[in-house]
């Protein structure tokens, strides 16, 4: 008899708190959770009550029709935007008050809709500029090149690069990042991302212009940043393919709440999100 197929998947669990996450991230804490989370611009409420807990090695998905509040929500666990109300905890620490790089230094990093790399820089220069959470050095060091300036450079020059090989990208390094075919635009921007050292990578439409084996490749990477870097990831994405092939744990928002939580499975015979998705189907 042949062996069961290997899956990347793991099966999801619920927890006391009634979120799911990975049977093999139950007995570690949470990387994110939020907790009645929600904002107002004015008079108009964009996102209200959003409840959300992701594993620590678990991909995630956050889908729902255009204009539901997903970029919003990334704006919201990044400090972006501040909260109106609720509570957004990483690895339990309570983010109230933070800034963007206080979070990012937190172990948050993210990718945007629209591609936004240093164009004029080299490959490599780019993922240098990720490497700020973990190699310093002070003015003093760089204005005279002391000799501590020249082993961080080493450090920063293999680290950069031990990342780019990760994904077949190393004979790049000197091109210009402008330059690049944008799949490989997008795939440096996630890789930027990941040399913060991140414990949760947010995602933005990552597949938003590539096609069906860019797309594959970009899901095949994926699994391989939560395996190798143990990193739980948050993605939002129009490509159902893309969701449903590998996220594990999947949030629908429309119009700013959370209509849904499930597995794949579970989310696509929601009839809640069919109609969300669909409209509601006149009767005869």
């Amino acid at each position: 008899m042949a062996d069961k197929k290997p899956t990347h998947k793991g099966k999801m669990v619920p927890l006391p708190s009634r979120s799911i996450v990975p049977e093999r991230d139950v007995h570690t804490r949470p990387v994110l959770e939020t907790r009645h989370l929600g904002i107002d611009f004015g008079g108009l409420t964009a996102v209200d009550d959003f409840d959300l807990t992701i594993g620590r090695t678990e991909i995630a998905g956050l889908i729902g029709p255009n204009g539901a509040g997903k970029t919003t929500v990334f704006n919201l666990l990044t400090k972006v935007y501040q909260p109106t109300r609720g509570t957004i905890l990483i690895d339990g620490m309570d983010t109230a008050g933070k800034t963007t790089s206080q979070i990012n230094r937190m172990g948050v990093a993210r990718t945007f809709q629209n591609i936004r790399l240093f164009s004029n820089l080299t490959v490599e220069e780019n993922v240098k500029v990720g490497l700020h959470n973990q190699i310093r050095y002070s003015g003093l060091e760089g204005v005279l090149r002391m000799p501590s300036f020249w082993k961080k450079e080493k450090l920063a020059h293999e680290s950069a690069m031990g990342l780019l090989s990760l994904f077949d990208m190393q004979d790049l390094a000197s091109h210009q990042a402008g330059s690049l075919p944008y799949g490989a635009q997008r795939r440096l921007e996630i890789i930027r991302a990941l040399a913060t050292n991140p414990s949760l990578l947010l995602l933005d439409e990552p597949a938003a212009g590539m096609n069906p084996s860019e797309t594959a490749e970009l899901m095949e990477n994926i699994v391989k940043i939560r395996d190798t870097f143990h990193t739980a990831v948050l993605l939002i994405e129009h490509d159902m393919s893309l969701v449903m092939g590998v996220c594990e744990g999947i949030c629908v928002l429309n119009f700013g709440r959370i209509i849904a939580k499930g597995t794949a499975e579970e989310i696509q015979a929601n009839p809640v999100v069919i109609e969300a998705y669909l409209g509601k189907k006149k009767e005869a």
